[in-house]
């Protein structure tokens, strides 16, 4: 369940209109715009985008990206942008900035759905005339590589298979504990492939076979990315809302703020599943989402923030 849903009565011409009189003359008013763009859904900030270039023949995203700014500007613009086109460019930009950004393709390969990735993969080769696929490969290597490789296919098993769960349990167990050195493609192949329900009960068994956690025995047998890689994978097949609950706690944790992973974890999740990451927040942290955010940001930029996050579980 999410916390941002469609506005009721809503009229996309007076939100357009609102939205121009908020950046009209000197000075803007942010109080309005965010006010307005978290009490609606993604679709209708859609159409108030259309409705403002019919009305006023300028495009809404460059009229907010000119008078706003920092990190206020790159959420609201987050909060503007339809999800797929989200995620194409930020793989986009993971891939093709300054150096690759490894947290991102983590996060969005580990935790979309097989429909949305194969949805990402088409439109990333429209928008980009590329492939996802090659330019991924292109700039990383080993089974990190392998891995988000398998995850492109986007063709998880379905379902449960009864009949395998113990040999795969067995395979993952044979693969880090019980031989020298670590066979990472055995990890590969059955954390890339089976059902999310199916990993489920393989990691029941490897508990019971091992005595410790999958996630124990990642952490021991792997490092670097590929470790993010399958920690990440054996998180979302446990519980997507759980692994963002755990995103947002380490993009605040410490000092300084991750405020990339904030804006991108607030934006994509507002209308999917935040009720569900607060819940886990306050389960797995002790304390709300909410106190968190508030403690670590400040401005219009926390303001919409809570608002994204609508409600404080302390």
């Amino acid at each position: 369940i999410g916390t941002i849903k469609a506005s009721a009565n809503f009229k996309a011409e007076e939100d357009a209109g609102t939205l121009y009189k908020a950046m009209k003359g000197l000075g803007t008013d942010e109080d309005s715009i965010l006010q307005l763009l978290t009490s609606r859904s993604n679709a209708q900030r859609q159409l108030i985008k259309a409705s403002y270039k019919t009305l006023h023949g300028k495009d809404l995203i460059a009229d907010l990206k000119g008078e706003l700014g920092g990190k206020f500007e790159t959420l609201i613009v987050a909060l503007m942008t339809t999800p797929l086109a989200y995620d194409v460019e930020a793989l986009r930009n993971a891939i093709k900035g300054a150096g690759t950004d490894e947290t991102v393709l983590v996060e969005i390969l580990a935790s979309r759905t097989c429909q949305q990735i194969k949805d990402i993969v088409a439109a990333y080769r429209q928008e980009y005339d590329d492939s996802l696929e090659e330019d991924i490969a292109g700039d990383t290597s080993g089974h990190f590589k392998r891995l988000l490789v398998i995850l492109l296919q986007a063709s998880r098993q379905q379902g449960v298979q009864s009949n395998t769960i113990e040999a795969d349990a067995q395979a993952l167990f044979k693969a880090g504990e019980s031989k020298f050195g670590t066979d990472e493609q055995a990890f590969v192949t059955i954390l890339g492939n089976r059902s999310a329900e199916h990993l489920r009960k393989v990691f029941d068994a490897y508990m019971k076979l091992a005595g410790y956690e999958m996630e124990e025995s990642i952490k021991r047998e792997t490092s670097g990315n590929l470790e993010s890689l399958l920690l990440a994978v054996v998180r979302c097949a446990r519980s997507v809302p759980a692994y963002f609950a755990e995103t947002l706690y380490y993009s605040m944790k410490g000092a300084g703020t991750d405020d990339n992973t904030l804006i991108r974890v607030m934006a994509t999740r507002s209308e999917v599943d935040m009720m569900d990451i607060r819940a886990h927040y306050r389960r797995l942290f002790a304390g709300s989402l909410h106190t968190a955010i508030k403690g670590d940001t400040s401005g219009d930029y926390r303001k919409a923030l809570l608002l994204l996050c609508a409600g404080d579980d302390e």
